[in-house]
């Protein structure tokens, strides 16, 4: 089997008066798709920091594609561009363009050079309307700014903008908690689509409704994993404890 794309062991992570992580084991392999449940404070957004290379563990050690973070600056950028993240705030710039937008996703890749001619010249237009056709948008919308787009659109572009990045390790940070029912359901179905293997997925829910579709889902409390299982092998009792003394799901 090939090595997980995603690979935690025995990661900690510090806090104030308890850890935020608490010798957390966890793998994730091409196609998974990992629902990370939890009531607030769990560690459900420090896992996702320490996956992304955002936050460092305290203890233990973190893998992606078989290796450690490189300490080497090439390898590094090689090894972060295979990472990307879907923020529930989403960080767009709502000055620029969507084609711009799009674009930063290619950052890691480009040159300063490059980089700094997108924020003038509109450049790979074709790549560009491909990943809006993917996500059922209209090439005309490149050339509007973020700040002209409905929620709907926005939170596509966004999606849009992972395609570019073209990552292997899809996070997102609980991207549904502030849409309406339809709209969470219609975002939902994208990321899962877009994230059959080589890709895998780990996103952060604050709904146990929403499991259909995932391959496991892993229940976070305190720092520590009290679950890892299929959506199918998840049983009341166990959300009870994960959520016991919680007045949030």
């Amino acid at each position: 089997m090939d090595a997980p794309v995603l690979e935690l062991r025995g990661v900690s992570v510090k806090g104030r008066q308890q850890p935020r992580l608490d010798q957390v084991q966890l793998s994730l392999h091409a196609g998974e798709r990992l629902a990370l449940l939890g009531p607030s404070g769990a560690g459900k957004s420090t896992l996702l920091a320490v996956a992304n290379g955002l936050l460092q563990a305290d203890q233990g050690q973190v893998l992606w594609g078989g290796e450690a973070l490189s300490r080497r600056p090439r390898i590094k950028r090689r090894q972060q561009r295979q990472i990307g993240t879907l923020w529930q705030d989403l960080r767009l710039i709502e000055e620029l363009s969507v084609q711009q937008n799009l674009n930063c996703g290619r950052l890691a890749q480009w040159g300063w050079p490059k980089a700094l001619l997108n924020l003038v010249l509109p450049i790979e237009t074709e790549a560009c309307a491909a990943a809006l056709a993917q996500l059922d948008l209209d090439p005309a919308l490149l050339a509007q700014s973020v700040g002209q787009l409905s929620g709907g659109q926005r939170q596509r572009v966004a999606i849009a903008r992972l395609l570019r990045q073209d990552p292997l390790l899809w996070l997102a940070d609980e991207p549904l908690s502030s849409l309406d029912p339809r709209l969470a359901g219609e975002l939902l179905q994208l990321l899962l689509e877009q994230t059959a293997a080589p890709r895998a997925l780990v996103m952060s829910l604050h709904r146990p409704d929403l499991l259909a579709g995932f391959s496991r889902v892993v229940g976070l409390r305190e720092g520590r994993i009290l679950f890892d299982c299929t959506p199918e092998q998840l049983e009341p009792q166990a959300l009870q404890r994960l959520y016991a003394g919680s007045t949030t799901p």
